[in-house]
């Protein structure tokens, strides 16, 4: 499992108590505490959560699945998520999973609860819906994640045309009913949906690639914005689906992190700046 990448969520000022939240549920740590940035370990996986403003709302575009060995596990979870929050597919026994429950937290994060078998050493999974513009783009999108990471495959892929259970909405048979792939050894799952969705990718959940040099951070940078993708700022960019992504050299957060202060704020106005980072301007602002 590759913790470079990792799931980041956007608060309006409560990612403290959030993280506090997801801990005391999963047993997790709290790994960093700032006021703008909180990490923690959930799982042996890193999570961020960052107080960036009232902009931006996370949906079910992307939620986690969790997939849990026993059915009181899967219980406890759903007890502690539900408090506040709204069931989007009721706790109940479906043809995929004994038991199984889709719920949106009292924060907007979405969780399904799965008991069964692990597709990965990792227990808790993004999973992409492909909706609205992007539906039936889900097997194209893996394509081109998988071309662009090392260490990446595709792994089981199910159509809805593969003799799976009938639908209330039908769905095109080529389409993908579920998937599961791996970019840099970090397991995504991933789904096309025909429903009429009042939501789609932003950037209320993206995904952080923490990259060791300029040449891979150019690589990642370059193969998500081509093609339809769209450059933004500090390191953050969507791709040609919307789907946001920060992609950030780990000199960054050293320099970030320098004990003289005055030099990390100058690295910290010069990455303002940019929307690509340029490791070498990070650099000479350090050192100026």
């Amino acid at each position: 499992m590759n913790n470079n990448i990792f799931p980041c969520l956007w608060y309006d000022g409560d990612a403290k108590q959030s993280a506090e939240f997801y801990c005391k549920v999963f047993n997790g740590g709290i790994t960093a505490d700032t006021p703008v940035v909180v990490n923690i370990d959930v799982f042996g996986q890193r999570l961020m959560l960052l107080n960036g403003g009232p902009q931006f709302r996370k949906n079910p575009s992307i939620s986690f699945m969790v997939i849990c060995e026993t059915e009181d596990e899967v219980q406890k979870y759903w007890d502690q998520l539900l408090e506040g929050g709204m069931a989007l597919m009721e706790l109940g026994s479906y043809s995929w999973s004994r038991k199984y429950g889709w719920v949106q937290d009292k924060y907007g994060v979405t969780w399904q609860l799965f008991l069964g078998e692990k597709a990965s050493d990792q227990k808790m999974i993004p999973t992409l819906m492909f909706i609205n513009e992007n539906n039936g783009k889900a097997q194209e999108a893996m394509e081109l994640y998988t071309r662009i990471f090392p260490d990446s495959s595709i792994g089981n892929v199910l159509k809805y045309g593969d003799g799976s259970e009938g639908h209330s909405i039908p769905e095109p048979s080529e389409n993908v009913q579920h998937a599961h792939f791996v970019i840099d050894n970090y397991s995504f799952f991933c789904m096309d949906s025909s429903y009429d969705h009042q939501f789609d990718f932003n950037e209320g959940i993206s995904i952080v690639v923490m990259t060791d040099d300029q040449k891979q951070t150019d690589i990642y940078w370059n193969g998500l914005t081509s093609d339809g993708g769209r450059e933004s700022m500090c390191g953050w960019l969507k791709d040609k689906y919307g789907l946001s992504w920060q992609i950030v050299p780990k000199r960054l957060i050293q320099l970030m992190n320098d004990s003289d202060q005055e030099k990390a704020y100058k690295v910290v106005q010069a990455m303002m700046k940019m929307q690509k980072i340029i490791i070498q301007d990070l650099e000479d602002a350090y050192q100026s």
